[in-house]
């Protein structure tokens, strides 16, 4: 029997997810639309500065609660691969809003959180340098999205098929009787 993941983990695991997800729908609104452009910035600006807190408060929570053991009948690429898209997730969701701070000064474009409160520009201005950021960004993006429909189709697949209590240690912190 492996345990579920702590309260804590939990919580922020749930809470990233609707923020990650959010965020690339906004993104796209972003890119789709010229009426709702700016509302939707002023949005997209201070959930990416929560993003970037919260995954260093989930990586501190991380070193101090590690994640429970994997099933022990789990194949060795199944371990790899849920271990290597965890490192990713996680390097994309610090990468992210580094990356987008950085586009945003490079554009000398301030990062408003709310009202006057502002973060400092991370990088010079710079338009050959606000031009390769934007393009990273959005590739960062794509890649996140892409990693983010991996990791819910191995959830789904662990809640459906497999039914090893993997699902359900990230849920209900409860796991089946006899695992």
């Amino acid at each position: 029997m492996h345990q579920p993941f702590t309260a804590f983990s939990r919580l922020l695991h749930w809470l990233m997810a609707i923020l990650v997800l959010a965020m690339l729908f906004i993104g796209i609104g972003m890119v789709a639309s010229l009426t709702d452009y700016h509302w939707l910035v002023s949005i997209h600006k201070p959930i990416g500065a929560l993003i970037l807190v919260l995954v260093v408060v989930r990586l501190i929570n991380r070193l101090l609660h590690p994640a429970p053991a994997l099933p022990a009948g789990m194949p060795g690429w199944q371990r790899f691969a849920a271990h290597a898209s965890h490192v990713v997730l996680y390097g994309l969701m610090f990468a992210l809003p580094l990356v987008g701070w950085g586009m945003l000064s490079a554009a000398h474009t301030p990062v408003v959180l709310y009202g006057s409160l502002h973060l400092p520009p991370i990088l010079p201005a710079d338009a050959a340098l606000y031009a390769t950021l934007r393009m990273a960004h959005t590739v960062l993006a794509l890649l996140l999205f892409l990693t983010f429909l991996a990791h819910l189709g191995a959830a789904l697949m662990h809640a459906l098929i497999f039914r090893d209590g993997v699902f359900e240690s990230m849920t209900s912190g409860t796991l089946k009787q006899g695992e």
